[in-house]
């Protein structure tokens, strides 16, 4: 069921395009195609006022809390420099394959992640598993902006208070200061040795350093206040709909940049720092044979380019259709990755420099690996800092507040524009004020002392697994049922471009092999998440499975709603597009069918360069 020439349009419930006719008969042609529409389609989608403002709500979007925050906890989970390699390996030919494939999707229909698969109805229920990814992605996503607040507000105290170790703390632990100034409480050479900033973090702001084994606790009063503001300020933002956030996009894609150059120039500084970015780049090449190591890297790659999650597809789908997109996904793309490598060096030169102050080369006992590492590695540094201190503090973590801001919105926006397509009559502030109260009540279980448990825990089943999953299906909609032949097609008609072979070699082959890989091998031997007992595992399998339910479920309903004479060919016609399926404006359409039905495949440099050699050469031997 790969593409063909013809579009292969079938008919639409809701209006459109008439079908084909029947095999013999004689094709109706684009013009009277259009002027057969039973009804005139719904009014165009706002779009962007500019196209660098889809380009800063991108940059926003796919480089945030990902890069910053998830990636140096996921690499030290994963040791460092073995880490590393892999991830640059699944961004080559997965993750930026990928982020050009549901840009042109999404830029090219003006659909959102729901409504993109029109272009093969037995296949939606893909957008419905993935928008259950991005809630759970959502609620732990401002659940951490909630802690980046709490440090904000805490780092108007002076001296910060983390930079010295509390008498409260150090009850099994010996606390090192992390200001290296003031008096230091008496060491024990039988306990272990903690900085007085993941203390701070473990004692102070989350509490699960006071939990005894079983405890689940209570939300902490201080992040659940925290946790409402960002839910209330994010609410705000988002009723303005997508040119507001337009506008806010500019400074959340700049503003961290300053902050993050700023502060690895100190980082690099620091004692011990050179044995941290040596932990972090010396690759483990036994690693690369380690299944759960590769699938870390896949699931990384999906949060730090923001893909699986529907955000690309809806914000690509609010631009004009002619926009550069294959421009702004390499630009994004490396972008990501270089922010996601600068991130990672900073916070391994910070665990070197923890690991010179504690005399331990065995960087797994100088910080606990997990969700807050980046909450006790830079405030440690922070710490350090001779001159205000507190200034670098604020805007470190009103840094991370706007890269979870930009990150938080585009994936409600993704919700939003979903939500939209499907029931374009729902009024889009009530929308917001749901996802709000929902997103904040949810997200009281992450604000607990036992909050990183938990968020490790439905990170792994309902995000991990299930955009690993959805992403073999959207691959295997758009490059097999739609066929590479239709994208390559359509990418020549928007973009007047020719895709490369390599871009089709990922799309249809690589990339879904070696998702489909790691997916097997994951399930088999992946590391569950420690410190969760056992029927809550059972647990988690089921949300693994009940976020997959809508695949099948909504694959049994289109074919149900065709009427055709077998099992078969019911299948095959709701493999295909809708009768609507295509640009948003008519009088693209028209020129997009008139296209298809004269469609040459452009050819490429090398062709050109030699039918040019040919040409000459025939010219000189006339002459001569």
């Amino acid at each position: 069921m790969s593409g063909t020439d013809n579009p292969g349009f079938v008919t639409s419930e809701d209006g459109g395009l008439p079908a084909q006719p029947a095999n013999g008969a004689k094709p109706t042609s684009p013009s009277a195609q259009l002027e057969k529409l039973e009804k005139p389609p719904a009014a165009e989608r706002e779009k962007w006022d500019k196209g660098v403002e889809f380009l800063m709500s991108c940059i926003a979007l796919s480089v945030g809390l990902g890069n910053v925050w998830k990636f140096p906890s996921t690499a030290f989970r994963n040791g460092g420099g073995a880490f590393v390699i892999p991830y640059l390996i699944v961004l080559l030919v997965v993750g930026r394959p990928i982020y050009y494939l549901e840009m042109m999707m999404g830029q090219f229909s003006s659909r959102g992640s729901v409504k993109v698969y029109d272009v093969s109805p037995i296949m939606r229920g893909i957008g419905i598993a993935q928008m259950v990814s991005i809630c759970v992605v959502i609620v732990y996503y401002a659940a951490t902006i909630a802690t980046a607040i709490r440090f904000f507000v805490a780092s108007f105290g002076s001296p910060l208070p983390w930079a010295s170790c509390d008498v409260s703390w150090t009850g099994g632990f010996n606390c090192v200061n992390s200001s290296n100034t003031g008096p230091t409480p008496a060491f024990n050479n039988s306990l272990p040795v903690k900085t007085s900033a993941e203390l701070y973090y473990t004692h102070s702001v989350t509490g699960e350093g006071l939990l005894t084994a079983g405890e689940f606790g209570v939300p902490d009063w201080k992040l659940t206040l925290c946790l409402l503001f960002i839910w209330v300020a994010m609410t705000i933002m988002m009723v303005k709909g997508i040119r507001g956030s337009g506008k806010v996009a500019y400074f959340l894609a700049l503003f961290p940049y300053v902050v993050l150059i700023s502060f690895a120039i100190y980082a690099f500084t620091l004692e011990g720092a050179g044995q941290g970015l040596k932990y972090f780049i010396t690759p483990d090449w036994d690693q690369l044979l380690n299944a759960d190591v590769w699938k870390e890297a896949v699931s990384q790659c999906f949060f730090s380019l923001s893909i699986c999650f529907g955000g690309v597809i809806a914000f690509s789908s609010y631009n004009s259709f002619s926009n550069n997109i294959y421009r702004d996904a390499m630009i994004i793309s490396w972008l990501d990755t270089f922010t996601s490598l600068l991130s990672g060096a900073l916070v391994f030169s910070i665990i070197g420099h923890l690991g010179h102050l504690t005399h331990e080369t065995d960087y797994t006992k100088v910080v606990k690996p997990g969700s807050g590492l980046t909450f006790i590695t830079y405030p440690d540094a922070l710490a350090k800092f001779e001159h205000v201190p507190n200034l670098f503090a604020l805007l470190f973590f009103f840094m991370l507040l706007t890269l979870g801001v930009g990150s938080c919105t585009g994936l409600i926006n993704s919700v939003l524009t979903a939500l939209h397509d499907s029931t374009p009559r729902l009024k889009s502030w009530k929308t917001v004020v749901t996802i709000g109260v929902l997103g904040f009540a949810l997200g009281l279980l992450f604000v607990t002392p036992s909050g990183s448990k938990m968020l490790d825990y439905f990170d792994y089943y309902g995000v991990q697994f299930v955009t690993l999953t959805s992403a073999i299906f959207e691959l295997f909609a758009f490059c097999w049922l739609y066929g590479i032949r239709n994208l390559t097609r359509d990418i020549q008609f928007m973009l007047k471009r020719r895709t490369g072979f390599l871009w089709r070699f990922c799309w249809k082959l690589l990339t879904p092999a070696m998702l489909i890989v790691v997916l097997i091998i994951g399930l088999v031997k992946s590391q569950r998440p420690q410190g969760i007992d056992d029927v809550y595992h059972v647990l988690g399998w089921c949300i693994y499975v009940g976020a997959l339910v809508p695949i099948p479920v909504w694959a049994w309903f289109a074919i149900r709603k065709r009427n055709e004479s077998s099992l078969k060919k019911r299948i095959v016609a709701a493999s295909k597009p809708l009768s609507d399926w295509g640009p948003e404006s008519l009088e693209v359409r028209k020129q997009y069918l008139e296209f298809c039905s004269n469609y040459q495949p452009m050819d490429s440099r090398w062709t050109r360069l030699r039918r040019v050699l040919h040409r000459n050469d025939k010219t000189y031997r006339v002459s001569v």
